[in-house]
């Protein structure tokens, strides 16, 4: 795969989506610190980390087996974006970003895994 990861468009909306969680959780309080503001922010950072060490393998079905795992950290967030909303943690306007650019990126993943499977 000659292609740099960084040319990627999914690995930029991953990199967009990671920082959209970065600031979401500066507004958190303290005491999430290592709950889950450590946890957004440890699946955030996954996502693009896989696609990137993902794109670096040599068969379709390797970098397949990353974007699958980054997929899975995407949901997650979207997972733990729902449970401070319910708790009403969190700048809402800077969960609702996280949020839209999360799904955007999971659809994105979806679509990628579905065209190195044809």
């Amino acid at each position: 795969m000659s292609q740099d990861f960084q040319d990627l468009t999914v690995w930029q909306r991953a990199m967009e989506l990671a920082e959209a969680v970065y600031n979401l959780t500066k507004t958190f309080p303290k005491d999430e610190l290592y709950g889950l503001s450590s946890q957004l922010r440890r699946a955030s950072v996954s996502i693009a980390s896989n696609i990137a060490e993902g794109r670096a393998r040599t068969t379709d079905r390797d970098f397949g087996h990353f974007l699958n795992i980054a997929l899975g950290s995407a949901y997650e967030i979207q997972t733990q974006l729902l449970l401070a909303k319910r708790l009403k943690i969190g700048d809402e306007s800077a969960r609702v970003k996280a949020e839209s650019l999360c799904i955007e990126t999971s659809k994105m993943l979806v679509a990628f895994l579905q065209s190195l499977k044809s």
